[in-house]
């Protein structure tokens, strides 16, 4: 058996603990290689993240995926794929790059099994044909996909690749990783209901709609005698906008903005919230939305994030809104500060749905596509 091979930029938390968890189900640590592109993220401050059970290697160290010229990084990632021998199997992002994307056929034209992971959805945003020829064009040297929800496995058909070719889910997390940095018990234990607050989890740019919270948060303060607190972990070009939204707003007392921090310390601050909120225009899936579920937490999102395909259900563990309603937001806000029965058989409710979205799924995804007749 050749070893699996994982690329992606540069290695946060979600990604080791896919690997990991690949690692575990086919139990060898150098079975499965980590192809991490760069050293740093252009996006995200996180810290390095190490396998425990799998292999790392950094291609570039001390630079952004951004930064790294074309050549160099098309010569390094061949060169590192080839070297884990013929029968290994490639799982690839980044498909859009040309880089990965003359790589995927390189590799392809050798003979060897090479696959795509994505989430993106047709309704991201505004499509036009020539770019989605592009597009497809970019997925040819690919024998299959890893993908999540609904919509993206419809997005994937219609770019080319035949169901049985996909499988999910892509996006996953350790939900045994993210409740033991925690320190806490998932809810509805631990924290009294009471003294919880929201939380929003995203960097501040357009896309994640962190104005329409704050907006939706002052309707809500309006129509409550002690309206509960938000804090917003992140950091953006947008902060010094928020900010002064919050001052001209009068909420400045209720919103507590607590810069970008890592895992561990999101963990437990998911400890004290009483719903995770994601009200994005444009959301191919919100990973934060599984990491809070980990925790037991209902989630107020919008219809356009991916993950409300499959881990929330309106009114089951949490409440789906358009990402232009800040009135339907409040209203939901309103009503999870104050039923605690509601919120306790919420908190209940996803703690099942998240299991859906367990990084042991997504090595099942790997399995089915690596080794189908194994997988059935």
């Amino acid at each position: 058996m050749g070893k699996l091979v994982f690329v992606w930029d540069n290695f946060g938390p979600l990604h080791a603990d896919r690997c990991n968890a690949v690692a575990k189900r086919f139990d060898g640590r150098d079975q499965v290689i980590g192809l991490e592109l760069a050293g740093r993220s252009k996006v995200y401050d996180w810290l390095p993240e190490d396998g425990t059970h799998f292999r790392k290697v950094t291609l570039v160290g001390g630079r952004t995926l951004e930064e790294i010229p074309f050549l160099q990084l098309f010569e390094k990632t061949l060169s590192a794929c080839l070297s884990m021998g013929r029968g290994s199997k490639y799982f690839l992002c980044h498909y859009q790059e040309p880089a990965i994307f003359l790589v995927a056929g390189a590799l392809r034209l050798l003979g060897r099994k090479v696959y795509t992971m994505g989430c993106s959805k047709f309704d991201d945003y505004t499509r036009n044909l020539p770019r989605e020829l592009i597009k497809s064009f970019m997925y040819l040297p690919y024998n299959g996909a890893i993908s999540s929800g609904i919509r993206a496995q419809d997005y994937m058909r219609f770019m080319g690749f035949s169901p049985e070719k996909i499988a999910s889910p892509y996006n996953t997390v350790s939900l045994d990783r993210i409740r033991d940095l925690s320190g806490a018990p998932a809810a509805p234990e631990g924290v009294p209901f009471r003294d919880r607050h929201f939380t929003i989890v995203a960097r501040m740019v357009a896309k994640k709609n962190i104005s329409m919270a704050l907006t939706a948060l002052k309707l809500y303060a309006e129509q409550v005698s002690s309206p509960r607190a938000l804090h917003i972990f992140g950091t953006g070009p947008l902060e010094a906008e928020l900010r002064h939204q919050v001052r001209e707003a009068g909420i400045t007392e209720l919103v507590h903005f607590r810069g970008f921090l890592q895992t561990e310390e999101i963990s437990r601050a998911y400890g004290s919230t009483l719903a995770l909120l994601l009200p994005s225009i444009e959301e191919q899936f919100g990973n934060v939305v599984p990491e809070a579920q980990a925790m037991g937490l209902p989630i107020i999102l919008s219809d356009n994030c991916g993950s409300r395909d499959v881990l929330v259900r309106s009114g089951v563990n949490g409440f789906v809104i358009e990402p232009d309603n800040p009135n339907g937001l409040a209203f939901f806000m309103k009503l999870l500060s104050e039923d605690e029965s509601l919120w306790r058989s919420m908190c209940f409710a996803s703690q099942q749905f998240v299991q859906r979205a367990d990084t042991d799924r997504f090595a099942e995804a790997v399995e089915a596509l690596a080794y189908p007749t194994k997988h059935q």
